[in-house]
Protein backbone atom coordinates (compact mmCIF):
# COMPACT_ATOMS: atom_id res chain seq x y z
CA UNK A 1 0.00 0.00 0.00
CA UNK A 2 3.23 2.01 -0.25
CA UNK A 3 1.82 5.73 -1.94
CA UNK A 4 4.08 9.31 -2.22
CA UNK A 5 1.73 10.83 -0.64
CA UNK A 6 -1.29 9.13 1.09
CA UNK A 7 -5.28 11.28 1.64
CA UNK A 8 -8.21 10.85 3.88
CA UNK A 9 -9.16 8.39 2.21
CA UNK A 10 -6.24 6.37 2.36
CA UNK A 11 -6.88 7.00 6.37
CA UNK A 12 -9.91 5.48 6.61
CA UNK A 13 -9.22 2.34 4.60
CA UNK A 14 -6.14 2.00 6.87
CA UNK A 15 -8.79 2.14 9.53
CA UNK A 16 -10.72 0.03 8.23
CA UNK A 17 -7.83 -2.76 7.81
CA UNK A 18 -7.01 -2.64 11.21
CA UNK A 19 -10.08 -3.00 12.75
CA UNK A 20 -11.23 -5.83 9.84
CA UNK A 21 -11.31 -9.43 10.61
CA UNK A 22 -7.41 -9.92 10.26
CA UNK A 23 -6.76 -6.64 11.60
CA UNK A 24 -4.57 -5.53 14.45
CA UNK A 25 -5.91 -7.08 17.64
CA UNK A 26 -4.96 -4.22 19.71
CA UNK A 27 -7.39 -2.22 17.35
CA UNK A 28 -9.73 -4.52 17.14
CA UNK A 29 -9.89 -4.82 21.00
CA UNK A 30 -10.64 -0.91 21.32
CA UNK A 31 -14.18 0.13 22.58
CA UNK A 32 -15.28 4.43 23.00
CA UNK A 33 -14.27 4.11 26.55
CA UNK A 34 -11.24 2.91 25.71
CA UNK A 35 -10.42 5.80 23.34
CA UNK A 36 -11.67 8.37 25.51
CA UNK A 37 -8.11 8.78 27.29
CA UNK A 38 -6.18 8.78 23.99
CA UNK A 39 -8.91 11.63 22.66
CA UNK A 40 -7.22 13.94 25.57
CA UNK A 41 -4.27 13.31 25.38
CA UNK A 42 -3.35 13.59 21.93
CA UNK A 43 -5.11 16.64 22.45
CA UNK A 44 -3.18 18.43 24.83
CA UNK A 45 -0.20 16.63 22.82
CA UNK A 46 -1.32 19.31 20.07
CA UNK A 47 -1.74 22.10 22.02
CA UNK A 48 1.49 21.68 23.28
CA UNK A 49 2.80 21.61 19.70
CA UNK A 50 0.89 24.69 18.96
CA UNK A 51 2.65 26.66 22.63
CA UNK A 52 6.24 25.18 21.23
CA UNK A 53 5.57 26.63 17.61
CA UNK A 54 6.81 23.60 16.29
CA UNK A 55 5.21 23.08 12.84
CA UNK A 56 6.51 19.33 12.24
CA UNK A 57 5.47 18.46 15.95
CA UNK A 58 1.95 20.06 15.00
CA UNK A 59 1.45 18.41 11.97
CA UNK A 60 1.92 14.86 13.62
CA UNK A 61 0.04 15.73 16.44
CA UNK A 62 -2.55 16.88 14.21
CA UNK A 63 -2.43 13.65 12.53
CA UNK A 64 -3.06 11.91 15.77
CA UNK A 65 -6.14 14.04 16.80
CA UNK A 66 -7.70 13.07 13.09
CA UNK A 67 -6.87 9.76 14.03
CA UNK A 68 -9.26 9.74 17.17
CA UNK A 69 -11.88 10.89 14.83
CA UNK A 70 -11.63 8.66 12.44
CA UNK A 71 -11.19 5.88 14.62
CA UNK A 72 -14.17 6.42 16.81
CA UNK A 73 -15.95 7.08 13.37
CA UNK A 74 -15.48 3.41 12.53
CA UNK A 75 -16.70 2.25 15.50
CA UNK A 76 -19.56 3.90 15.50
CA UNK A 77 -19.85 2.45 11.78
CA UNK A 78 -19.43 -1.06 13.18
CA UNK A 79 -22.18 -0.13 15.48
CA UNK A 80 -24.28 0.91 12.85
CA UNK A 81 -24.65 4.33 14.15
CA UNK A 82 -22.76 6.43 11.77
CA UNK A 83 -19.45 6.81 9.69
CA UNK A 84 -16.85 9.24 9.08
CA UNK A 85 -19.12 10.63 6.14
CA UNK A 86 -21.65 11.43 8.36
CA UNK A 87 -19.52 13.02 10.85
CA UNK A 88 -18.34 15.64 7.80
CA UNK A 89 -21.91 15.98 6.66
CA UNK A 90 -23.01 17.20 10.09
CA UNK A 91 -19.67 19.68 11.04
CA UNK A 92 -19.93 20.86 7.16
CA UNK A 93 -24.18 21.38 7.35
CA UNK A 94 -23.18 23.47 11.01
CA UNK A 95 -20.63 25.73 9.75
CA UNK A 96 -22.99 26.94 6.77
CA UNK A 97 -25.96 27.06 9.17
CA UNK A 98 -23.53 29.36 11.70
CA UNK A 99 -22.70 31.17 9.07
CA UNK A 100 -25.38 32.93 7.56
CA UNK A 101 -23.57 36.51 6.81
CA UNK A 102 -21.25 34.13 4.50
CA UNK A 103 -23.21 31.55 2.92
CA UNK A 104 -26.98 33.11 3.16
CA UNK A 105 -29.58 31.78 5.02
CA UNK A 106 -33.22 32.71 6.89
CA UNK A 107 -30.88 34.70 9.74
CA UNK A 108 -28.47 36.56 7.04
CA UNK A 109 -30.53 39.71 7.68
CA UNK A 110 -29.04 39.55 11.40
CA UNK A 111 -26.09 40.06 10.32
CA UNK A 112 -26.03 42.88 7.75
CA UNK A 113 -25.01 45.43 9.89
CA UNK A 114 -22.51 43.68 11.41
CA UNK A 115 -18.46 44.73 10.67
CA UNK A 116 -15.32 42.86 11.00
CA UNK A 117 -14.58 44.59 14.15
CA UNK A 118 -17.87 43.68 15.28
CA UNK A 119 -16.43 40.11 17.27
CA UNK A 120 -18.21 40.34 20.47
CA UNK A 121 -21.43 40.81 18.07
CA UNK A 122 -20.45 38.01 15.77
CA UNK A 123 -19.73 35.84 18.68
CA UNK A 124 -23.67 36.21 20.47
CA UNK A 125 -25.62 35.98 17.13
CA UNK A 126 -23.35 32.56 17.12
CA UNK A 127 -24.21 31.53 20.82
CA UNK A 128 -27.68 32.50 20.10
CA UNK A 129 -27.79 30.36 17.16
CA UNK A 130 -25.98 27.68 18.65
CA UNK A 131 -28.48 27.57 21.14
CA UNK A 132 -31.28 27.68 19.21
CA UNK A 133 -29.80 24.50 17.68
CA UNK A 134 -29.74 22.13 20.21
CA UNK A 135 -33.07 23.21 21.21
CA UNK A 136 -31.52 25.28 25.07
CA UNK A 137 -34.54 26.66 26.48
CA UNK A 138 -32.55 28.98 28.91
CA UNK A 139 -28.95 29.89 29.37
CA UNK A 140 -29.39 27.90 32.21
CA UNK A 141 -29.64 24.89 30.10
CA UNK A 142 -26.87 26.09 28.07
CA UNK A 143 -24.26 26.34 31.38
CA UNK A 144 -25.33 22.66 32.09
CA UNK A 145 -24.45 21.64 29.03
CA UNK A 146 -20.74 22.61 28.86
CA UNK A 147 -19.19 18.71 29.75
CA UNK A 148 -18.33 18.37 33.23
CA UNK A 149 -15.64 15.93 32.45
CA UNK A 150 -13.61 19.83 31.00
CA UNK A 151 -11.03 20.13 33.27
CA UNK A 152 -12.61 22.74 36.55
CA UNK A 153 -10.82 25.86 35.09
CA UNK A 154 -11.78 24.74 31.67
CA UNK A 155 -15.38 24.57 32.27
CA UNK A 156 -15.08 27.61 34.90
CA UNK A 157 -14.19 29.57 31.87
CA UNK A 158 -16.95 28.87 29.86
CA UNK A 159 -19.56 28.61 32.06
CA UNK A 160 -18.58 32.79 33.20
CA UNK A 161 -18.17 33.27 29.75
CA UNK A 162 -21.73 32.09 28.45
CA UNK A 163 -23.15 34.06 31.50
CA UNK A 164 -21.56 37.16 30.96
CA UNK A 165 -23.29 36.58 26.95
CA UNK A 166 -26.20 36.34 28.19
CA UNK A 167 -26.08 39.86 30.18
CA UNK A 168 -24.97 38.11 33.93
CA UNK A 169 -21.75 39.98 34.35
CA UNK A 170 -19.56 38.82 37.54
CA UNK A 171 -17.77 42.46 37.95
CA UNK A 172 -21.80 43.24 38.93
CA UNK A 173 -22.48 40.47 40.66
CA UNK A 174 -19.25 39.82 42.75
CA UNK A 175 -19.80 43.60 43.82
CA UNK A 176 -20.03 43.12 47.40
CA UNK A 177 -17.88 40.23 47.85
CA UNK A 178 -14.64 40.71 49.78
CA UNK A 179 -12.68 38.06 48.26
CA UNK A 180 -13.27 39.19 45.33
CA UNK A 181 -13.16 42.84 45.67
CA UNK A 182 -9.01 42.00 47.37
CA UNK A 183 -8.47 40.04 44.54
CA UNK A 184 -9.70 43.14 42.09
CA UNK A 185 -7.27 45.08 44.04
CA UNK A 186 -4.68 43.47 43.38
CA UNK A 187 -5.03 42.98 39.90
CA UNK A 188 -5.73 46.64 39.29
CA UNK A 189 -1.85 47.73 40.53
CA UNK A 190 -0.98 45.59 37.43
CA UNK A 191 -2.63 47.99 35.21
CA UNK A 192 0.37 49.48 33.37
CA UNK A 193 2.00 45.79 33.29
CA UNK A 194 2.02 43.59 29.79
CA UNK A 195 -1.05 41.36 28.88
CA UNK A 196 2.30 38.74 29.67
CA UNK A 197 3.35 40.23 33.01
CA UNK A 198 -0.07 39.97 34.29
CA UNK A 199 -0.92 36.43 33.30
CA UNK A 200 2.57 35.89 35.02
CA UNK A 201 1.37 37.02 37.71
CA UNK A 202 -1.96 35.21 37.66
CA UNK A 203 -0.86 32.14 36.99
CA UNK A 204 1.50 32.36 40.25
CA UNK A 205 -1.69 33.42 42.24
CA UNK A 206 -3.55 30.70 40.90
CA UNK A 207 -0.58 28.10 41.85
CA UNK A 208 -0.23 29.43 45.03
CA UNK A 209 -3.79 29.01 45.63
CA UNK A 210 -3.04 25.03 45.23
CA UNK A 211 -0.38 25.32 47.44
CA UNK A 212 -2.45 26.54 50.21
CA UNK A 213 -5.26 23.47 49.02
CA UNK A 214 -2.82 20.89 49.30
CA UNK A 215 -1.79 22.36 52.72
CA UNK A 216 -5.41 22.07 54.31
CA UNK A 217 -6.11 18.50 52.41
CA UNK A 218 -8.51 20.18 49.81
CA UNK A 219 -8.83 19.26 46.41
CA UNK A 220 -8.52 22.07 43.99
CA UNK A 221 -10.06 20.63 41.33
CA UNK A 222 -13.31 19.38 43.29
CA UNK A 223 -13.18 22.96 44.94
CA UNK A 224 -13.87 24.80 41.77
CA UNK A 225 -16.02 22.23 40.45
CA UNK A 226 -18.49 22.68 43.51
CA UNK A 227 -18.09 26.45 43.20
CA UNK A 228 -19.10 26.10 39.52
CA UNK A 229 -22.29 24.16 40.30
CA UNK A 230 -22.97 26.50 42.91
CA UNK A 231 -22.41 29.61 40.68
CA UNK A 232 -24.75 27.78 37.75
CA UNK A 233 -27.39 27.16 40.35
CA UNK A 234 -27.90 30.86 41.43
CA UNK A 235 -27.45 32.18 37.87
CA UNK A 236 -30.48 29.88 37.31
CA UNK A 237 -32.38 31.29 39.97
CA UNK A 238 -31.49 34.97 38.72
CA UNK A 239 -32.72 33.33 34.90
CA UNK A 240 -35.70 32.54 36.54
CA UNK A 241 -36.90 35.12 38.66
CA UNK A 242 -36.40 37.73 35.21
CA UNK A 243 -38.28 34.72 33.22
CA UNK A 244 -41.31 34.93 36.14
CA UNK A 245 -41.80 39.01 35.19
CA UNK A 246 -41.45 38.34 31.34
CA UNK A 247 -38.08 40.25 31.41
CA UNK A 248 -34.73 39.15 29.44
CA UNK A 249 -31.23 38.84 32.02
CA UNK A 250 -29.86 41.69 29.58
CA UNK A 251 -32.90 43.42 30.95
CA UNK A 252 -32.58 43.44 34.12
CA UNK A 253 -30.45 45.99 36.09
CA UNK A 254 -27.30 45.49 37.83
CA UNK A 255 -29.03 46.23 41.34
CA UNK A 256 -31.42 43.89 41.04
CA UNK A 257 -28.81 41.11 39.56
CA UNK A 258 -26.59 41.58 42.94
CA UNK A 259 -30.59 41.42 44.91
CA UNK A 260 -31.37 38.12 43.34
CA UNK A 261 -27.90 37.03 43.54
CA UNK A 262 -27.45 37.46 47.62
CA UNK A 263 -31.22 36.26 47.53
CA UNK A 264 -30.04 33.13 46.05
CA UNK A 265 -27.11 33.04 48.18
CA UNK A 266 -29.79 32.74 51.38
CA UNK A 267 -32.01 30.37 49.88
CA UNK A 268 -28.96 27.79 48.96
CA UNK A 269 -27.87 28.58 52.71
CA UNK A 270 -31.24 28.04 54.58
CA UNK A 271 -31.70 24.39 52.48
CA UNK A 272 -28.23 23.23 54.58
Amino acid sequence: MEKNKYDFNDLIKIMSILRGENGCPWDRAQTYESMKKYMLEETYEAIQAIEDKDSKEMCEEFGDVLLQVVFQSRIAKEDGLFDINDVTDGICRKMIKRHPHIFGGENSGDYKNLTADDNSAFLGKWEDNKKNEKGYETQTDVLKAIPKALPALMRADKVVFKAENAGVSYDEIFKNDKVYDAIENEIGKLKNLSEEEISDIIGDFILKVVCISRKNQINTEFSLTKAIEKFINKFEYIESSAANNGLRLKDITATEKIRLWQEADNSAADEK
